[in-house]
């Protein structure tokens, strides 16, 4: 009977495993509370190398030496599953290519409101060449200081935004989402569903800026809601809104999505990511830095910013910035180069 107990253990022990480490297995990447356990995926691997110990400690205990060994052998393996996920994705490159005629760079950054001035969006904007900037949590206000400070800097912008107001929450800046565009890029217009939110995303608001003129990409400034636990449905539903915005071949979609690359699993299409687009972090060598909560060194937080993009563009290289730590935001900026994909 202790046997028959053990195996049991062990197999009940190994099915969590799975489900932590692999959660598509079940179709459970999406579900409270598992989706906040494995956006930390390096917190997850140092977890189940303390198990792992444990279990080789309770060897040297003769009755329950089969099942510790077990029990090692599977944390181990789980550890090392997620470490090498880690890794595959990228733990961090230093710096972008040089930027060329034809680059176009694309900054995200939750500003996380009043807590990080305009002055400091405006001058890293400027020191990194963005063509594009997302800012979720900001406010029209603080969008236009930014665009007047790039300007006096030599690099002027457009500033558009969407906002909730009478059918969201009101006096939160998370209830408002800026995006900077430069000129050279063509005229920009937010539409009308964005502004009105008869189509976007719930609790929060994204910025789907359309080309007024010119051949620019249609940008998507995207904040989906956190996914909270009374806010599970509509962060689901968030994601696949998100999703569908990326049905042609000429979309960049960047911002907060309150989600990592395992959140994401099944809402691609055509080899994408999340609908037609691309993950450019993971794809350059960045996927597994953690953008949240900058509280928390880059390699323990969770990777939840990204700049997604369709296949009309390469990515040449990204910069998950981690020396602003300090600016007021608990979200890092993320930095993609972007070059139209020949043919």
């Amino acid at each position: 009977m202790r046997r028959l107990i053990g195996i049991v253990f062990a197999l009940a022990c190994a099915a969590a495993v799975v489900a932590l480490t692999w959660p598509t297995a079940f179709g459970i990447e999406r579900t409270f509370p598992l989706a906040q356990v494995i956006s930390f995926r390096v917190p997850l691997a140092a977890a189940f190398l303390a198990a792992a110990a444990l279990a080789l400690l309770c060897a040297f205990i003769r009755p329950v030496r089969a099942l510790a060994l077990a029990l090692a052998v599977i944390f181990i393996a789980a550890a090392g599953v997620n470490g090498a996920l880690v890794l595959q994705r990228g733990v961090g490159t230093d710096a972008l290519p040089e930027k060329t005629d034809t680059s176009v760079r694309v900054m995200t950054w939750n500003t996380a409101g009043e807590a990080t001035s305009a002055e400091s969006i405006a001058q890293f904007a400027v020191g990194m060449k963005a063509d594009i900037v997302t800012l979720p949590e900001t406010t029209i206000e603080t969008g236009e200081r930014v665009a007047e400070l790039m300007r006096d800097l030599g690099q002027p912008m457009w500033a558009h935004h969407a906002e909730y107001g009478e059918y969201g929450i009101t006096g939160w800046d998370a209830t408002s989402t800026t995006v900077l565009i430069r000129p050279e890029l063509g005229d920009y217009s937010v539409i009308q569903s964005s502004l009105d939110g008869s189509s976007n995303t719930s609790t929060v608001p994204s910025a789907v800026a359309m080309p007024v003129s010119g051949n620019g990409p249609i940008i998507v400034a995207a904040h989906a809601v956190a996914p909270r636990q009374e806010y599970m449905t509509q962060w689901r539903s968030d994601l696949q809104w998100l999703a569908d915005q990326c049905a042609t071949d000429n979309v960049i979609l960047a911002g907060d999505f309150n989600a990592t690359l395992d959140h994401m699993t099944g809402l691609g299409i055509d080899g994408g990511t999340l609908g037609r687009c691309r993950d450019a972090a993971s794809a350059s060598g960045n996927g597994g830095v953690g953008t949240w909560p900058t509280d928390f060194p880059a390699l323990l937080g969770a990777p939840i910013d990204h700049v997604m993009v369709t296949p009309d563009w390469t990515v040449t290289g990204s910069v998950v910035m981690r020396t602003l730590d300090g600016s007021g935001s608990d979200h890092r900026p993320i930095v993609v180069q972007l070059e139209r994909t020949a043919g």
